[in-house]
């Protein structure tokens, strides 16, 4: 079963981004800057919850993620660490960027 587009009792849109959402999100996003992701989508004009659009914008949206294959520096970096590391869970490594 698709989830429903509109949850009737909280009134936000719920499923797949439309391309309008996205450039109102966008649109606002680089005019106003981020200031309060919970209020931020009615002032945007969107009908989502904050943390999706805070999700979209951080994993979709912004145009500083980094998209596509590893280089083959940062594939050395990573095969080195877990040569050094393994497979530890709860492990924070800092690395020189």
């Amino acid at each position: 079963m698709r989830t429903p587009r509109c949850n009737s009792q909280s009134g936000l849109t719920k499923g797949s981004w439309s391309s309008e959402e996205d450039q109102k999100l966008v649109t606002y996003i680089s005019r106003y800057g981020i200031w309060n992701w919970s209020k931020m989508p009615v002032y945007a004009g969107l009908s989502r919850s904050g943390k999706s659009c805070r999700l979209r914008w951080m994993n979709y949206l912004n145009p500083k993620v980094k998209r596509g294959n590893f280089t083959n520096e940062e594939e050395k970096t990573i095969l080195h660490y877990h040569s050094i590391l393994g497979n530890k869970k709860q492990l924070t490594v800092k690395m020189n960027t």
